[in-house]
């Protein structure tokens, strides 16, 4: 005997099919639960460091959106974001990307004159990919991740070893304190900033710098703020963190190198 079904069940009984379907792709809206980086503080807070810039970097692979069904602008671990590359760009699963954005000073654009800062927000994981578009999860977060934050390749950062000689500083050729994460311009121990010579001046991870401060008072000495100590260093800038702090260390400070002097 054949049993008949009533349209009202077998409505039902699509509608509960219908919604289990759904529910999977809407679960996998959501990344892979967050993991330990397994990167020390002192490494993790290298890596959210402040960096600077003459120009304007190249933005072309950028985080354009994420997989929410409501528009979003920014993004935390554990969130899908969208990438605007794909297979086409070469974009390969598991492979991991720095997320930065850049910050201009009053709106101008990065010059000699107004050179930009660049705030690493964070770095993802490639998770899926497709011939325009990928899906990245989001590995580490120093700041929010952002629609427009744009991509470099992730690179481990490294810790130097300090000097531990202790020389004397170089005295009238002063590198100045530009500015750190968020282009804040004060200081304390255990900070970072940026200073704006590099190695194009000799400058060298592990170097130790001596921080002045010009009172402009005659016939005065300069003060003597504190210490810090080269921590990655590019051709024309280096990234310091501060060690020892007598008072606030501000932009436009001077910075000392502890250096041999040259051989007459």
């Amino acid at each position: 005997m054949t049993r008949t079904t009533c349209p009202a069940r077998r409505a039902a009984a699509a509608t509960a099919v219908l919604a289990a379907a759904l529910s999977v792709p809407a679960a996998a809206q959501r990344g892979p639960a967050p993991t330990r980086t397994n990167l020390p503080a002192a490494l993790l807070n290298v890596a959210c460091g402040a960096k600077v810039t003459y120009e304007m970097p190249d933005r072309s692979l950028r985080i354009t959106g994420g997989q929410e069904s409501f528009a979003r602008r920014t993004w935390a671990p554990g969130d899908l974001v969208t990438l605007n590359a794909g297979t086409d760009h070469g974009m390969e699963v598991g492979r991991q990307y720095f997320v930065r954005r850049l910050q201009l000073q009053n709106g101008a654009r990065a010059s000699r004159e107004t050179p930009a800062s660049i705030r690493t927000a964070g770095w993802i994981r490639v998770y899926a990919v497709e011939k325009e578009l990928s899906l990245a999860t989001i590995v580490y977060a120093c700041d929010t991740i952002e629609v427009n934050d744009y991509l470099e390749p992730f690179v481990v950062p490294t810790l130097p070893a300090a000097s531990t000689e202790n020389l004397k500083p170089e005295r009238d050729n002063y590198a100045r304190v530009m500015f750190g994460v968020d282009q804040r311009r004060s200081f304390g121990n255990g900070d970072f900033f940026i200073i704006d010579r590099g190695s194009n001046y000799g400058i060298a991870p592990g170097d130790r710098f001596a921080l002045y401060r010009n009172k402009h008072v005659d016939e005065n000495f300069l003060y003597h703020l504190g210490e810090a100590v080269v921590i990655e260093v590019s051709g024309e800038n280096a990234m310091l963190q501060v060690t020892v702090a007598r008072d606030a260390i501000l932009a436009g400070d001077y910075a000392a190198a502890r250096k041999v002097p040259p051989t007459p």
